[in-house]
């Protein structure tokens, strides 16, 4: 699809505009970080909630993800567009579950998330191969967050 066409596409909906992480996901270079640093203010609003609140809004926010991204998928045509980013912000806001406060545990947070959604340690891999639509373009993210999570909670643990 050619770039001036999709910009526009993306800009003139409301589901691509989600999806594509409020459009950082126009990025012509590394649009999956960039929707992952689009994360980072939607934790910083999150952070100061009660474990549980936190927890019920990483669910609703999975849960319309996976709707969002397979609408914006399918209205384009692709498989997994790389522009979808939603996934990386639902995965970063995993990692980030009962993290410390600090600007070293967002960035440890968002170096792991990077990482494991990067390097698709099984079965990150196997989910983003083998399952479809938007619960596909979701799933991988979700369990990188969760690898990426057990890997920060584990540093927190040992680093006093």
């Amino acid at each position: 699809m050619e770039k001036k066409t999709l910009c526009a596409q993306v800009l003139g909906s409301p589901v691509h505009f989600l999806a594509f992480g409020f459009g950082v996901g126009l990025s012509p270079i590394a649009p999956g970080t960039f929707g992952t640093l689009v994360a980072i203010p939607l934790y910083w609003l999150m952070q100061p909630l009660a474990l549980p609140w936190y927890l019920l809004l990483v669910v609703v926010i999975s849960l319309v993800g996976i709707w969002l991204c397979g609408a914006s998928a399918k209205q384009l045509g692709l498989h997994d567009p790389a522009g979808v980013v939603w996934d990386e912000i639902a995965g970063f806001l995993i990692t980030m579950i009962a993290a410390p406060s600090g600007w070293k545990w967002i960035l440890i947070g968002f170096i792991l998330f990077r990482l494991f959604d990067i390097w698709k340690p099984w079965p990150i891999r196997w989910a983003d191969q083998k399952v479809a639509g938007g619960l596909g373009i979701m799933l991988d993210d979700i369990i990188a967050g969760i690898y990426a999570l057990i890997g920060l909670q584990t540093i927190a643990y040992f680093w006093k």
